[in-house]
C-alpha cells in the first residue's frame, strides 16, 4: 500500500467557531491567545480519539464491580511544541494530555521505542520547519510514524505538498487547509502571524 500525507480537518462547530475568531483582523491579542488555546484542546482530542494506548480494567462502583478502559500510563508521551507560537496550542493541549512530558528545548536526542509523540505548530506555511523537526525525530528513534501526530491551527498546501513528498504516512490535524501563500511566505487566507498578534502592546503615554 502507498503512503501517503493523511490530514484531517475535524468537522467540529467549536474548531470552526475558533478558526473564525483567529481569522478576524480585529480580534484582540487576549481573546486570539485563547482561540489558540481552544483550538490545541479541542484538535488534540480529536487528534487521539483513537491514538492513545489504553487497557481494560475491572473498578468496584460503590454499588457493585464492572468493567472501564484507563489510559496505558507505562507508554511514555511526549508533547514537542515549536516556540514560540506552538506553545500556545499546548497549552490548550495539556488538558487532554496532562501526563505528557513537555519538551520545551526541542527534539530530545533520544526517544524511547515505544513513546508516542505530539508536535505542535502554529500553522503550517512553506513546511520546512516542521520537515526538519521530523528528521529530527527520526534521528531520535521516531521511525514510526503511527508514533506521530501533528498539532497545527491552519496548513497551507504548498507545506502539505512538501510534506506529502518527503514525510509520507504522516498524520496531521488543523482547522483548516488554506491554499496558498503570500510572496512573503505567509499563509493565505491564513490568520495573520499569531506570536505578533498575541503580543500585548503597551501604548506609550507622552
Amino acid at each position: 500500500m502507498a503512503k501517503t500525507l493523511r490530514v484531517v480537518v475535524p468537522p467540529h462547530p467549536l474548531i470552526a467557531h475558533w478558526l473564525t475568531v483567529l481569522r478576524h483582523a480585529g480580534t484582540p491579542s487576549a481573546l486570539f491567545a485563547t482561540g489558540m488555546e481552544e483550538l490545541g484542546r479541542w484538535l488534540s482530542y480529536e487528534a487521539v480519539r483513537d491514538w492513545l494506548p489504553h487497557r481494560n480494567e475491572q473498578v468496584t462502583t460503590p454499588l457493585q464491580t464492572t468493567e472501564g478502559s484507563v489510559i496505558e500510563s507505562s507508554v511514555p508521551l511526549l508533547s514537542i511544541p515549536l516556540l514560540p507560537g506552538g506553545l500556545s496550542l499546548w497549552q490548550g493541549a495539556r488538558q487532554v494530555l496532562p501526563n505528557a512530558q513537555l519538551c520545551l528545548e526541542g527534539v530530545p536526542q533520544s526517544i524511547e521505542p515505544q513513546a508516542g509523540v505530539v508536535v505542535f505548530t502554529d500553522q503550517i506555511a512553506d513546511g520546512q520547519r516542521l520537515l526538519n523537526t521530523l528528521q529530527q525525530l527520526n534521528a531520535a528513534g521516531v521511525d514510526d510514524l503511527r508514533r506521530l501526530r501533528v498539532i497545527t491551527a491552519v496548513a497551507a498546501s504548498p507545506g502539505l505538498k512538501l510534506l506529502g513528498e518527503q514525510v509520507p504516512d504522516l498524520t496531521i490535524h488543523t482547522a483548516c487547509i488554506d491554499e496558498a501563500l503570500d510572496d512573503q511566505g505567509r499563509v493565505l487566507p491564513g490568520i495573520g502571524e499569531p506570536v505578533e498578534r498575541m503580543l500585548i502592546r503597551s501604548r506609550e503615554v507622552s
